[in-house]
C-alpha cells in the first residue's frame, strides 16, 4: 500500500480499533491475546523528521495497538523534552485508537538525568513497559565483577522506576554486551525483582549468538522471566570484512519461526510484542523510501500475524 493511500485511509481505520487503546496501561490485564499487543518499533521511520501526527496517520491502518516509541537521542522524542513532549505523542496516538505500549530508551541508570523525567511522564501517561540502554564488559576476565557492578546500576534505575510503576525489559543485543550469550543477562537479573524487570527477548539476537539450539535452550531458562518480545530476521553474509550479519524482511532470514512461535505458546508474557525493521526497504527518492518502509511494515505485521492464534 502506498503511503498516500495510508494518510488517506487513518482516519477511518483509526476509530475502529478504540478498544486497544488501554491495552497495555498501567493497570494489569488478565489475558490480552499477543495479536492486540503488536507494535511497530519507530526506529527505522526516525530519520524521516515525521511529527508524532505524520506517525500516527500512518500507523493507524496497520491494525497493531501503536508504537515501540523512541525517547532517545534522535528518536521520536528527546528525552530533555519527554515532559512536553511524550503527553502530546500518547494524545495523538490515543485519539486515533491506539495507545503507546513501551517506550525503547538508553537508560541503564538512576544517574542518568533524563531517567527521572522519563519514568515520571510513563507513570502520568499509564505507560508501563520500556527497553533498558545496554550495558558493557570492561574486562572479560573480570566478568563477574563487571556483571555485579552494572547489576547496582540497573538496581538504582529499578527503584525509580518502580516508583512511577514502570516495567523495564533487557534486550538481549547480540555481540560483547551484557545479554548477549542471554545466560549473562540471567545471572546479572537473577537477583532483582521480576516484578521491576524481565526480559525483552529477541530470538534473531539470540539466533546470531547460538543458530542451532543454544538460542533455544537460553530461550527456555529465562522463559520465567520473559517480559517483551522482539522480533526481526537476519542472515550471514561474505563481505570483504568477513562474514557479517544482515538482516532482511521476517520470514527471508536464518530465525526458525515455526520453532519459535511454539515456543512462545508456552511462554505467557504480559507486555508488548515489538516488530523492528532494521533492513533497508530500498527506494531512489524519498517518497519511495518511505512507501517503502510502509510497505515492509505491513508485510512484517502480517508475517507474524500468521503465527498467533485469533485469541
Amino acid at each position: 500500500m502506498l503511503r498516500r493511500e495510508f494518510l488517506q485511509s487513518a482516519l477511518f481505520v483509526g476509530t475502529a480499533f478504540a478498544a486497544q487503546r488501554d491495552v497495555l496501561s498501567a493497570e494489569p490485564k488478565a489475558a490480552v491475546p499477543i495479536r492486540d499487543r503488536i507494535c511497530l518499533f519507530t526506529d527505522h521511520l526516525d530519520d524521516f523528521g515525521y511529527s508524532h501526527a505524520d506517525l500516527v496517520k500512518m500507523f493507524a491502518p496497520l491494525r497493531i495497538a501503536g508504537p515501540d516509541l523512541t525517547v532517545r537521542g534522535g528518536g521520536v522524542v528527546l528525552p530533555e523534552r519527554v515532559a512536553e513532549e511524550l503527553p502530546k505523542v500518547a494524545a495523538a496516538f490515543r485519539e486515533a485508537g491506539m495507545s503507546i505500549p513501551m517506550l525503547s530508551t538508553t537508560l541503564t541508570s538512576a544517574k542518568d538525568q533524563t531517567a527521572k523525567p522519563i519514568l515520571s511522564t510513563m507513570g502520568q501517561l499509564g505507560i508501563k513497559y520500556f527497553k533498558l540502554g545496554y550495558y558493557h564488559y570492561h574486562d572479560l576476565a573480570k566478568w563477574e565483577a563487571d556483571i555485579e557492578s552494572q547489576r547496582e546500576e540497573l538496581a538504582s534505575l529499578l527503584t525509580l522506576a518502580r516508583q512511577h510503576h514502570a516495567h523495564a525489559g533487557f534486550h538481549n543485543h547480540a555481540g560483547a554486551g551484557i545479554g548477549g550469550a542471554v545466560w549473562d543477562a540471567w545471572e546479572m537479573l537473577k537477583p532483582l525483582s521480576p516484578e521491576d524487570v524481565g526480559f525483552f527477548f529477541d530470538p534473531s539476537h539470540a539466533s546470531i549468538e547460538g543458530p542451532k539450539h543454544t538460542w533455544k535452550l537460553n530461550f527456555q531458562r529465562i522463559s520465567p522471566r520473559l517480559s517483551m518480545v522482539a522480533v526481526k530476521d537476519y542472515t550471514w553474509e561474505k563481505t570483504a570484512k568477513g562474514w557479517q550479519t544482515r538482516w532482511c524482511p521476517l520470514g527471508e532470514g536464518m530465525v526458525n519461526w515455526t520453532e519459535f512461535f511454539a515456543m512462545l505458546a508456552r511462554f505467557p508474557f504480559p507486555g508488548p510484542l515489538s516488530i523492528h525493521i532494521e533492513y533497508n526497504p530500498g527506494g531512489s527518492t524519498r517518497v519511495e523510501q518511505i512507501d517503502n518502509s510502509l510497505a515492509a511494515a505491513q508485510r512484517d505485521i502480517d508475517f507474524v500475524r500468521k503465527f498467533l492464534p485469533e485469541s
